[in-house]
């Protein structure tokens, strides 16, 4: 397990989720307990934006560190919830959990490198599925990247995506994805 900080890479970072209203409601918790314990456990910034939309933003911010511990408490909150809703169902396999990055667009090559080297070598050193969307996000420059696996494969995932993100910033001007209000057809990211 490299620790990322050797590196001279523990600065602060900001990392963007796009989550459904549900899953949001899942990490905010009931009055708000479960984001908050996350923001005191984790000491990121968890900013979830507001609530008109089906799909939210949840940026995390702070420094890798921070962000690891963040990233690992959403991710077990998701696998408890899948937990949670096979016990009644009669479903054997146990769906792994999903998150969605959204990542500007000139970063995401740095992502899959040459030839798709650096998502391969991501996706067979942490075990994690990691797809990157072939398409920008409506109105913005930004890609969504899907992780899946488990919460633990989701974590080193997390790790690896950072680092690229701190050795290739952005380039140019990110138009942000801002999320569409309810009223408009809902056209999810992904294609799904």
């Amino acid at each position: 397990d490299t620790k990322v900080t050797e590196g001279g890479l523990n600065v602060t970072l900001t990392i963007r989720l796009l989550m459904h209203g549900k899953e949001v409601g899942s990490i905010i918790g009931k009055k708000g307990e479960t984001v908050k314990k996350m923001r005191e456990e984790s000491a990121a910034r968890i900013n979830i934006s507001e609530g008109s939309c089906p799909e939210r933003i949840v940026t995390i911010t702070g420094p890798t560190d921070a962000i690891f511990k963040a990233f690992s408490m959403i991710a077990l909150k998701f696998e408890e919830d899948i937990n949670a809703s096979m016990t009644n169902s009669t479903v054997t396999s146990k769906p792994p959990v999903t998150l969605r990055l959204v990542v500007p667009a000139s970063q995401c090559g740095s992502l899959i490198g040459k030839g798709g080297s650096k998502i391969k070598e991501i996706r067979e050193s942490t075990g994690a599925q990691v797809q990157v969307a072939g398409d920008m996000l409506p109105n913005s420059t930004e890609r969504a990247v899907t992780i899946s696996g488990t919460p633990d494969a989701i974590i080193q995932c997390v790790k690896q995506i950072c680092v690229v993100m701190l050795e290739s910033p952005p380039k140019g001007a990110t138009i942000p994805y801002r999320p569409k209000p309810a009223s408009a057809p809902i056209i999810f990211a992904g294609g799904q």
